[in-house]
């Protein structure tokens, strides 16, 4: 394996890391707009408060690597598809303030109102990554000189359907995640919120793939078609399996199902673009290539010092949360598998 394949893969691995963990904070974002009055909004935040902040490290050590290894891809991804980054990001500070500040006043009206802010906030942070990752799929129109043109490109059919199946799969995900920590009364009821939601979750998932088998700009972007077709049918397969497990009762292997639903779309997006990492739908000779968006040998080295115990570092306190804050929020342990 080369060394700038080595950080493709730990990039994806960060991204996609972000994308399961502070999924089920937007998803519980989002399901705040179902009402439950102010007691179940207040019970959907406590089971998320143990894992939010540290939820949230992954897309900045993402973001640091993003910087450090590939600085061309940075400033491609920063220039050309603006909106929905700032938009994703946002969405992130509209969240993460609204779960801190909305605990502050003592008032049910002004604690409702941050809860529209955390409801926004998270239909932001899933639209903008959604339409991010439609837009490496599909192409950007880069030029000759190194520049993509426009924003344009992020206003297609098949972005737009990509960011409402990445709302879809965030509130199913947010959905398992509490069945797994609220009370088992309050579980059972937000169990079924979450069997419905899969199947729209899965006519998103569909929709999606029709406009996208349908896009011009995707059949041509796309360098591995057999891996792009094999992305919708890991997605339903993992669907099926969380609907399967939430109907048993196994809100843990519904939680896995989710999450691979999440970090599966990083995953296959990247692979289907190899060797490229932006393909430019203007001029075939101004595409992108992983080798060309990384930096030199040497930096990426001296990087890899930084990176080696970082990894550990994270996976370890992410353990040590789930260790600590595991079973549900009255204290006692729910079946997992």
């Amino acid at each position: 394996m080369t060394v700038d394949l080595a950080w493709y893969a730990l990039l994806g691995l960060f991204f996609g890391a972000y994308l399961v963990l502070a999924g089920y904070d937007y998803g519980v974002g989002l399901l705040l707009a179902r009402g439950g009055g102010p007691a179940g909004r207040r019970a959907a935040l406590t089971a998320l408060g143990p894992f939010f902040l540290g939820n949230e490290v992954w897309l900045v050590a993402a973001v640091g690597i993003l910087f450090g290894a590939f600085p061309i891809l940075e400033g491609e991804l920063l220039s050309g598809c603006y909106p929905a980054v700032a938009g994703a990001l946002a969405g992130v500070v509209l969240v993460t303030a609204g779960v801190q500040l909305r605990s502050r006043p003592t008032d049910e009206r002004i604690r409702a109102r941050w809860d529209r802010v955390v409801v926004v906030g998270s239909v932001l942070a899933a639209l903008g990554w959604g339409v991010l990752l439609a837009a490496l799929l599909q192409g950007v129109p880069r030029q000759a000189d190194g520049h993509v043109a426009g924003v344009s490109h992020l206003a297609t059919p098949f972005a737009a359907a990509a960011g409402l199946a990445m709302v879809a799969l965030i509130a199913v995900h947010g959905a398992t995640f509490l069945t797994l920590r609220l009370p088992a009364a309050d579980a059972a009821v937000v169990g079924r919120s979450a069997r419905r939601l899969v199947p729209v979750a899965l006519t998103a998932v569909a929709l999606a793939t029709v406009v996208g088998l349908l896009s011009a700009r995707v059949r041509e972007s796309v360098q591995r078609p057999a891996v792009a077709v094999l992305l919708p049918v890991l997605l339903v397969a993992a669907l099926l399996v969380a609907r399967a497990a939430l109907a048993r009762r196994r809100p843990g292997w519904a939680l896995v199902a989710t999450g691979a639903a999440l970090a599966l779309p990083v995953a296959l997006v990247g692979a289907a673009l190899w060797p490229y990492v932006l393909v430019s739908t203007t001029d075939p000779g101004a595409s992108l290539t992983v080798a060309d968006a990384a930096a030199s040998a040497p930096t990426l080295r001296l990087l890899g010092w930084v990176a080696l115990p970082l990894l550990p570092a994270l996976l370890g306190f992410q353990a040590m949360c789930w260790w600590v804050f595991r079973g549900r929020t009255d204290g006692r342990a729910p079946v997992y598998w």
